[in-house]
């Protein structure tokens, strides 16, 4: 069985610089080109979050020809056991998860491939202490899913397909574990089943992309600009970290997707 504290509770991280080609990235909707220079600056401070959060980051150099790829959490899956490689659902980042097997396998990681014909993205699993919950999506399919369940299972997890909202990419848009009892969560996800065991904050309306926090250690780590959440966690006695993630933001980016915490 997962131990207590698995969902936020780590001592590393990995994270891929961004490339210049991130300015070619996807996204669902076209709210302008990222600026590389910005992007580097926001990505150089999240990274010195997380070290202040007491973790020790790896930072992988960019890879030009996945101009996405800086966001890569959705080719693997990090857990005690193992690291699960993963096919993400976009045509153009499907083989991004052989990129970050090769750069794992090199720092000493067991890694489990995928050899399923689905598609998973990190960005659709949730890692919570009693479950690993993960999203059905236009990026994860019910066969990327199967896989997964029967890589894990075996592992003691208990693995659930849940679902996404509509219009929101990926689950991990719309909610994060905050410690192994509360999820915080968007109004479109507060009242899911899957959620029922769980105490859920919901987002203040209109501040729908604070949702995508990180709880790291001792600290969440919340993107800047969503005072209400801000001030909501700070009744909660959860420690805040506000971090800037414009230019991730623009490709349907966030803080969740730019590092492998384990």
């Amino acid at each position: 069985m997962p131990k207590e504290g698995i969902s936020f509770q780590f001592t590393e991280a990995v994270v891929r610089q961004p490339a210049q080609s991130v300015v070619e990235g996807l996204r669902a909707t076209d709210r302008g080109t990222p600026d590389f220079e910005r992007f580097q600056t926001e990505h150089s401070f999240y990274v010195k979050a997380l070290k202040r959060a007491g973790l020790k980051v790896t930072v992988l150099g960019s890879s030009e020809a996945f101009p996405d790829s800086v966001f890569i959490e959705d080719a693997a899956l990090c857990l005690p056991q193992g690291t699960v490689i993963l096919r993400p659902g976009a045509p153009s980042r499907t083989d991004e998860g052989e990129l970050v097997s090769t750069d794992l396998a090199g720092l000493g990681h067991e890694i489990h491939h995928n050899d399923s014909e689905g598609f998973i993205d990190g960005g659709d699993i949730l890692v919570t202490d009693a479950a690993i919950l993960v999203g059905l999506s236009k990026r994860t399919n019910q066969a990327g899913f199967d896989w997964l369940k029967s890589v894990l299972e075996p592992w003691g997890y208990t693995v659930l397909a849940v679902h996404t909202p509509d219009n929101v990419l990926h689950f991990k848009s719309d909610c994060c574990v905050l410690d192994s009892n509360t999820i915080l969560a968007t109004s479109r996800l507060s009242g899911a089943e899957c959620f029922a065991k769980f105490r859920v904050l919901t987002v203040p309306a209109g501040e729908e992309p604070a949702a995508n926090s990180i709880r790291v250690n001792h600290k969440v780590l919340l993107p800047a600009g969503y005072p209400a959440t801000a001030a909501l966690l700070s009744r909660e006695n959860y420690v805040l970290e506000t971090l800037r993630v414009s230019q991730a933001a623009l490709l349907d980016g966030g803080l969740s997707c730019m590092s492998l915490r384990f």
